[in-house]
Parts: C-alpha cells; sequence; structure tokens
C-alpha cells in the first residue's frame, strides 16, 4: 500500500490508466479478430472497406503507449499482406 499522498495519487491514476488502455487494447483486437475472419470467410470487399477502421484502432493504441510504433507497423503490414495473398488466390 502507498503512503505518501503522492504515491497515493499515483496509485488511482494507474488504475484509471489501465481501464483506458484496456479498452484501446480490445478495441485493436476485436478490429483485427473481425477482419481476419471476413478474409478467411472471403468477403473481401467488406474486409477492405475494414482495413481502415482496423488501422485507426492500431494507430491510437501506439498512439496511447498500449502498443509500440513497431508492433502498430507490423500488425498492418501483416493485415494488408493477408488481404492482399487473399485477393490474388
Amino acid at each position: 500500500m502507498p503512503n505518501t499522498e503522492g504515491a497515493k495519487k499515483t496509485l488511482r491514476a494507474s488504475k484509471r490508466k489501465v481501464v483506458f488502455n484496456l479498452r484501446r487494447k480490445n478495441a485493436m483486437k476485436k478490429a483485427v479478430k473481425n477482419f481476419k475472419e471476413l478474409v478467411k470467410t472471403e468477403k473481401l470487399t467488406e474486409a477492405e472497406k475494414k482495413i481502415p477502421q482496423i488501422y485507426k484502432a492500431i494507430d491510437k493504441a501506439q498512439k496511447r503507449g498500449v502498443i509500440k510504433k513497431n508492433t502498430a507497423s507490423r500488425k498492418k503490414s501483416r493485415l494488408s499482406s493477408l488481404l492482399n495473398k487473399a485477393q490474388v488466390k
């Protein structure tokens, strides 16, 4: 348990940040999962329309510090290559 007033305040702030960060991370994961499901079921036009929403969720997670910059870039790259490979088939 924190002893000083400053430590108590930091603990309260940390608890609030955890909620926001989990919300952002879950939104990103949900968007990616839905996209992969669309590609798997070969609904490529719908998947292509979802790309901007997914990129937005990933970028917001990166901006808030939930994921790192290179992780965000890697996720976006892999998702776009997944869509491109599905379109070639």
